[in-house]
């Protein structure tokens, strides 16, 4: 039987003749021709940046006033090989500043030198555990400013602010908070109304200080038998448990609904206390309620969740970024109160917000003034570009001398703060101006004791 030829296979051959001799006549072109194509240029953003190591690390402390009083600020210096190129970062425990500088000077050089500046990540995990104790607020301290030193670093290798890095914005700007206090809710209030007259929107209101410390309650019986120390405070409990209702009744009749108000109890009442006093102020309809219990007592918080329906803020105490797994996994609380700075920095502090949008618990970093503008800066960084924010404490608003000291420190617009779009956090610091303002051991009064004079935890 005669076979079919088949039309495949001729098709086939012509078509690879086909290509043969077009190939042959390309190459034969190329060769006769005088011009050739322009050599293949890698562009600017493939091309991957030289490494730069660690040179040298130091630690600048100075007094956030020029009269000596107020925070001892710390700033960690991190220079690397590249001429020019250095980082900042907040170190700041102003009640243990000394021991912090003792830590970053004599300890940290030796582990940083020679490193590659960018890997952050394993820095961190590597000084963590460098002293095998870790989980301390001396260390953490030590291990932020380092850690926002380098995050610095990396912005200006890249030439982008931090908040780019972080993942780009997810907000205009910072939505703000600031404190106010009086001896009277009437003179409360009209304190918030200046504030709002000035664009705020979040207003934190306090009888006195934390506690009702200095506006309510005299004369304790602890003072009269001579018993502690004459600078020691005093606070009444069951009064200020009773007068803070009082304050946000009055500051609400004359401010009216528009504001949002919050208040620190600051860990200072008994855990049941606490829950009284919540549930006493839920008609008025609280932002938040600061640090309802302390650390020694957070077996309560169950208890605590299920008692009130006022939005709850903790954890600037919390020195591990552990501390805030199960609170937040269990809805204990609305909104972490992290002390940057206390935790070991950024890279910390990014992993509780992103673990924030797991649970829908938001962040508010703690901003007081014992945060330096350096720190300041790199929350703002982060709250521009965290999913999960909340609110921020504090934060551009700083006198001239701190301005003149940091150069580049964050401003404040209707109760927002603005970032500068400079690379890096975008603060500097003029170390000639801090060496004439050196640092002193004053760690202020933290001691508050009862009418009979047993110590109330702050």
């Amino acid at each position: 039987m005669k076979k079919e030829k088949s039309h495949y296979k001729t098709d086939r051959r012509k078509f690879l003749q086909t290509v043969t001799l077009g190939s042959a006549a390309g190459l034969l072109g190329f060769a006769g021709n005088k011009v050739s194509a322009a050599p293949y240029e890698v562009p600017a953003y493939a091309k991957a940046m030289a490494p730069v190591k660690i040179k040298s690390v130091k630690a600048i402390g100075v007094k956030s006033t020029p009269e000596g009083r107020g925070s001892n600020l710390i700033v960690v210096k991190v220079e690397t090989t590249e001429p020019g190129l250095y980082g900042l970062g907040c170190a700041t425990f102003t009640q243990r500043a000394e021991a912090v500088i003792t830590a970053i000077n004599k300890y940290m050089p030796d582990f940083c030198i020679g490193r590659d500046a960018d890997n952050i990540e394993d820095m961190w995990q590597s000084f963590y555990v460098s002293s095998y104790w870790r989980n301390g607020p001396v260390l953490n301290n030590a291990i932020s400013g380092l850690d926002q030193a380098l995050w610095d670093i990396k912005g200006k290798r890249a030439g982008m602010p931090v908040y780019q890095l972080l993942g780009g914005k997810c907000r205009f700007a910072v939505d703000t908070y600031t404190s106010v206090s009086g001896a009277t809710p009437e003179a409360i209030a009209d304190n918030v109304l200046k504030q709002m007259a000035a664009g705020q929107r979040h207003v934190r209101i306090q009888l006195g200080g934390y506690g009702g410390v200095g506006t309510i309650g005299s004369d304790p019986d602890f003072k009269k038998a001579g018993f502690g120390m004459e600078r020691d405070s005093y606070m009444d409990e069951a009064a200020y448990a009773r007068a803070v209702p009082k304050m946000f009744e009055g500051v609400r009749k004359i401010c009216g609904e528009e504001i949002e108000l919050c208040h620190d109890i600051h860990e200072r009442l008994q855990p049941m206390d606490a829950i009284n006093l919540c549930r006493n102020v839920e008609e008025y309809r609280p932002f938040f309620i600061e640090d309802p219990l302390s650390p020694e007592n957070t077996s309560w918080w169950p208890q605590f969740r299920h008692s009130t329906i006022v939005p709850i803020a903790m954890g600037e105490l919390f020195n591990n970024v552990n501390e805030f797994v199960e609170p937040m996994a269990e809805h204990y609380f609305d909104y972490i109160r992290i002390h940057v700075s206390q935790i070991g920095g950024i890279t910390p502090a990014m992993k509780v917000a992103k673990l924030g949008e797991w649970f829908n618990v938001r962040t508010i970093w703690h901003g007081p003034g014992d945060v330096s503008p350096v720190g300041h800066s790199a929350q703002a960084h982060m709250d521009l570009a965290n999913w999960s924010f909340g609110l921020q404490e504090g934060g551009g608003v700083f006198s001239d001398f701190l301005r003149e000291l940091f150069p580049g420190c964050l401003t404040k617009e209707n109760g927002y703060i603005i970032v500068n779009d400079k690379p890096g956090l975008g603060i500097d610091i003029n170390e000639k101006m801090a060496v004439k303002y050196p640092l002193d051991n004053n760690a202020g009064n933290w001691t508050v004791r009862r009418k009979d004079g047993s110590i109330i935890r702050p």
